[in-house]
């Protein structure tokens, strides 16, 4: 089976580090097309020996990509196309039926009750997804939590499949040595108790909670925030503003696998291992990937919306704690787990559950569907 996956950009994002994880995974010929940006994930996915195009995509009507994009799918006999985020979702659907291809799928990564990818839900976003939609023939929904929201904007059941993202739980494994050398590059003392945050800086993921948290909570306490965004800036002046500058550190954008495990580069398992529990303070998440990936390392978590862990089947175990987003609640349970006695960082059955290898067969499920007719009902296996 060859495959082509159009994605918007490449950068250290979850969509973006999912992708090049499936993509190892899963049988076949897998390329990809990236509209924008060819960072961190498009040097590991080359490195695993994937083609990766870049079209250059200037903006969101640059109209002139996508007749590159019908000539790419059309040139490489694809037998699926694959899509990932909104723009790609939208131009990789329009080029795969102007070429020919019939079998197109769709991933939806971050559709939230009041947001898609951090831009809000109005009406012109909805209506041009929904147009979008109907030239694909499946979408997969990370989650059931997506999926019905996608039933609710009206896409057809049919057409929806669920499939929770994958953790390669063995890459998070905690690692006593990355804990220490982390500690010495990012300037955390050895004895520090360190709150985690992952994920992009933007108003949605309420980092700011954390701060004014932090400012609460002993002199020990440390906050490490790994990603980038358009609020590091407003969360640095929080942070002053807080008096606990110094003991926040930004450890900008991570990749969840080091592109080359030569150039030095300290990736977010080993960034992980350095903490001592992750704080997820958003209050709309399409998965919460982050919280899975920390249940693999062992690590403790605090969250305020989890998709991913609400899904999980009966009894299964998870060591985490639904907090409010609010500070206080922070702040009393990191004082909880600072005052417990250390444990082992043993994989917990939530992660195990979100194994990368059983998302990968579903995936292929789902493209062996696409290259079918459709089915009748909402895939939730």
């Amino acid at each position: 089976m060859r495959v082509l996956h159009v994605i918007t950009g490449l950068g250290a994002g979850g969509a973006e580090q999912q992708l090049r994880l499936l993509v190892r995974h899963l049988p076949g010929t897998h390329d990809v097309v990236t509209l924008t940006h060819p960072g961190q994930v498009a040097d590991g996915l080359r490195l695993d020996g994937v083609r990766v195009a870049h079209l250059g995509m200037a903006g969101n009507r640059d109209g002139r990509a996508l007749p590159r994009l019908v000539r790419i799918v059309r040139d490489g006999r694809y037998d699926v196309v694959h899509t990932h985020l909104y723009r790609a979702c939208l131009y990789g659907r329009i080029a795969a039926r102007a070429a020919g291809v019939r079998a197109v799928v769709a991933t939806e990564h971050s559709l939230g009750d009041g947001q898609i990818e951090g831009r809000p839900l109005t009406s012109g976003v909805r209506a041009l997804y929904l147009l979008g939609e109907k030239l694909g023939r499946a979408t997969i929904a990370v989650s059931p939590a997506v999926a019905e929201r996608l039933r609710r904007w009206g896409v057809a059941p049919h057409r929806v499949h669920v499939v929770p993202n994958g953790v390669d739980v063995s890459r998070f494994a905690f690692d006593a040595g990355a804990r220490a050398a982390v500690r010495r590059e990012l300037g955390l003392p050895p004895d520090a108790f360190v709150v985690g945050g992952v994920g992009r800086l933007v108003p949605g993921k309420r980092f700011d909670v954390l701060i004014d948290a932090l400012r609460d909570l002993p002199d020990d306490v440390r906050l490490l925030l790994v990603g980038t965004g358009p609020q590091e800036a407003a969360l640095r002046a929080a942070a002053a503003r807080a008096g606990v500058s110094g003991r926040v550190v930004f450890a900008g954008e991570r990749p969840h696998t080091a592109a080359d495990p030569s150039d030095g580069v300290v990736d977010l398992p080993a960034l992980m291992s350095a903490m001592d529990v992750l704080g997820s303070p958003s209050v709309d998440e399409a998965f919460g990937l982050a919280v899975v990936e920390a249940q693999a390392g062992g690590l403790p978590v605090l969250h305020v919306s989890c998709p991913a862990l609400d899904d999980l089947p009966s009894g299964t175990v998870a060591d985490a704690v639904r907090v409010p987003c609010e500070p206080a609640s922070f702040v009393r349970e990191v004082r909880r787990i600072r005052n417990e006695p250390a444990t082992g960082r043993a994989p917990s059955q939530a992660a195990l559950h979100y194994s990368i290898a059983r998302s990968a067969a579903l995936h292929h499920d789902v493209y062996a569907t696409a290259l079918r007719a459709p089915t009748r009902g909402v895939s939730t296996s």
